[in-house]
């Protein structure tokens, strides 16, 4: 929180937007510590990139699509794209692209809570939690209060087998 007031000389046209689902919680989680720290209360929003995904037409499941909700808009804004956890990218590219179905943001920065690398495109986040190697077979699974009913924890997953 402390690096984006930092980064941006204060919170003037700063906002959040999670990607739904646990950077939704973790933008919230964010806006209150921002309040805390400087008595301004950020807007926050949310986007879903369900529709948005180059992997959407492979045959996966159908997706669960999340609400897209961007009260303060985003031209002109400073946003700070809030997610979990950052791997190949691809999921980044996807809410960049939604997020300019919205408007012409003045920046946008990405704020990761874990950074696990293997990285498909040239993307990087402005702000990590925690970077983790792993190994690329492996997955990361961030577990929160607000989404999943348990305790927060980040786990590593290795492969069945």
């Amino acid at each position: 929180a402390l690096k984006i007031i930092e980064r941006n000389g204060g919170l003037d046209d700063v906002c959040l937007v999670g990607v739904y689902t646990r950077g939704v919680d973790l933008a919230k989680r964010l806006q209150k510590i921002l309040e805390d720290e400087e008595d301004v209360r950020v807007p926050v929003g949310t986007i879903d990139i369900a529709l948005y995904r180059d992997d959407a037409m492979l045959g996966l499941p159908e997706p669960q699509i999340g609400p897209t909700s961007l009260p303060h808009g985003v031209t002109g804004k400073v946003v700070v794209l809030v997610d979990d956890v950052l791997f190949t990218g691809r999921t980044t590219r996807a809410a960049l692209d939604a997020l300019m179905d919205f408007g012409r943001p003045k920046e946008v920065q990405l704020l990761v809570l874990v950074d696990r690398g293997h990285r498909e495109l040239p993307i990087q986040a402005d702000y990590v939690g925690k970077r983790c190697e792993t190994l690329a077979v492996e997955s990361v699974r961030v577990r929160l209060k607000e989404v999943d009913k348990v305790d927060d924890m980040v786990v590593l997953l290795e492969p069945d087998g």
